[in-house]
Formats: C-alpha cells, sequence, structure tokens
C-alpha cells in the first residue's frame, strides 16, 4: 500500500521503516501510527522478512507527538458539542491507531492481551525490531524505541521522556518497561526529570546497545540486520523472542518447563537440521525458518 508519512522498504531480508515527516523532525501523528503498524504487520506476515528496522529521516528519530495535534487535544474540554470530538477522544487519536488495543483481522491466537495495546503490539512482533536512532527520540518517539528489541544510537541521538515538562504522565506502559531496561532509579530520573540524555550517557545507563558515528550509524544497523536475515534461524529468534516477552511474566520453573518443551520442538526443526549441517559442511546457511 502506499504511505505518506513513512517509507517502507525490503531488501534482502531486511525491511526498512522510515518515519517520513523530516521537516517535523518526524512528529508523531494518528497516521503515522496508522501506517507504522501497518507497515510492522506486514512485515511481520512477510516471509521475504526477517530482520525490521524503524528509522527517521532526516536529523531527527522522533520528536515525540506533534504539537499542532497536542495543542487541538488541550484546547477541547468536557462534552462534546455540536458533533466535536472531547479531548479524551481526540488524545486517543493522536496517540493511538483505534480505540480497539486488537488490530481487526489480526488478532493473533496465543498472545496474551499485555502485548496487544496500541504500541506494545510491537513485542508480538515474531521478528527482531531494530530501532536506528539517528537523533532526537522524545516522548512517543522514545517510546517506540523502547518497544523494539534493540537500540543501535547515532552519536546525534539525543532521549527525553518529554511528560512531566508537558504536565502530562507516564504513557502507554513506558511505566513498566523503562525501568526493565535501565533499573528503577534510572527510570525515575528521566521520568521526573524529562532531562535530556545524549548518546554516551544512554549508552552507559543501557538504554541503547550500542553508538556509532552519525555517518555510520545506517551502515552499522544494516550490516547488523543483514548478518541476522542471513547466518541466524529466523525460528530461533521467533521462539527466544517470545520467551523473553513470557518470561517476564514467569517464574523461574515456568520459564525452564517451556524451555525444554521448545528444545524438543526445535530438535525436530528444519532449521536444526540444517543448522547441523552447515556447521558439519562448513558452508553458508540455508535457514528456512521451518
Amino acid at each position: 500500500m502506499p504511505y505518506e508519512e513513512i517509507i517502507y522498504n525490503v531488501t534482502d531480508y531486511v525491511a526498512t521503516i522510515t518515519l517520513n515527516r523530516p521537516n517535523r523532525l518526524n512528529a508523531w501523528t494518528r497516521l503515522m501510527a496508522e501506517e507504522v503498524r501497518e507497515a510492522m504487520l506486514n512485515a511481520a506476515d512477510d516471509s521475504g522478512v526477517r530482520v525490521i528496522v524503524l528509522t527517521g529521516a532526516g536529523r531527527g528519530f522522533c520528536a515525540g507527538a506533534d504539537m499542532a495535534e497536542l495543542k487541538s487535544a488541550s484546547e477541547l474540554d468536557g462534552p462534546a458539542l455540536d458533533g466535536n470530538i472531547t479531548a479524551e477522544q481526540n488524545v486517543s487519536v493522536l496517540t493511538g491507531t483505534k480505540a480497539e488495543d486488537e488490530r481487526e483481522g489480526r488478532k493473533i491466537a496465543g498472545i496474551r492481551p499485555d502485548f496487544r495495546k496500541r504500541y506494545s503490539y510491537l513485542l508480538s512482533v515474531p521478528k527482531p525490531i531494530i530501532a536506528a536512532i539517528n537523533g532526537p527520540a522524545a516522548g512517543l518517539g522514545m517510546i517506540m524505541t523502547l518497544y523494539c528489541d534493540l537500540r543501535f544510537a547515532s552519536e546525534a541521538a539525543r532521549f527525553s521522556t518529554a511528560f512531566s515538562r508537558r504536565g502530562l504522565i507516564a504513557e502507554h506502559g513506558i511505566s513498566w518497561l523503562l525501568p526493565r531496561i535501565v533499573g528503577v532509579s534510572n527510570a525515575l530520573d528521566l521520568l521526573f526529570s524529562a532531562r535530556v540524555v545524549e548518546a554516551q550517557e544512554a549508552l552507559r545507563i543501557g538504554l541503547v546497545n550500542r553508538v556509532f558515528p552519525d555517518d555510520r550509524l545506517m551502515e552499522s544497523v544494516l550490516s547488523y540486520a543483514a548478518d541476522l536475515a542471513a547466518s541466524v534461524s529466523p525460528r530461533s529468534i521467533r521462539i527466544m523472542k517470545g520467551q523473553v516477552s513470557e518470561a517476564i511474566f514467569q517464574t523461574l520453573a515456568e520459564a525452564s518447563e517451556d524451555a525444554d518443551a521448545e528444545m524438543l520442538l526445535s530438535i525436530k526443526s528444519e532449521d536444526f537440521r540444517e543448522g547441523v549441517a552447515h556447521f558439519l559442511e562448513k558452508r553458508s546457511p540455508a535457514f528456512t525458518g521451518k
């Protein structure tokens, strides 16, 4: 499908989704939310995609919610009059895609409700999602990076939760997610102060995995993604991502039991046979994801 506010490209099993409002530092809109979700779920369904990269056009990743739409939301108060929507409805339109947590026609059996929310659906995408953070990532922009599996940043990357400086709160599950990434004290610091965190500090506190020079970010991210796509079993990644996501809600015993069951299934898989064969035959793997 044609997109207005993102660019979607697939090359050598890697899908790249680029937020494409560079003149607005890729500020988040209702349309952008819908298009990113559509692209992510299309990539999830596409057998020709094994890795997904999310990045921004121009000099920013995403500066957060579009301030023009936020201003419109703040000017609405109380019940709807003369067919206008309420402030609550307007904010819902801006920050989500639809009121429903599940995408119509795309309900995935076995996916827990936690991973069917407006942005947490990214955790249910059965393929690795890498955020290539090329500049400022604030508010909703920062939230989108947190829901990605890996975060690679350029030296120009800057992070801010932003919410406390707008009279808002910890949105869209960030109060659950951020402490699990950087620890409780660091999370509270970032949420309370909404201060700007530069790339090297983000690396030090575990907010990002790696930092690259500005002119090498996409080259480095795409090289990493290409290696995953070519050298690693898609089935293994799919199962492991699911294991890690589910383990957050499990005891150690439950996670171990699930691992034992998945190991038996892995040994029967095509990718396991190929994993052994290519190692013994000293050749590149040809994984099918089955």
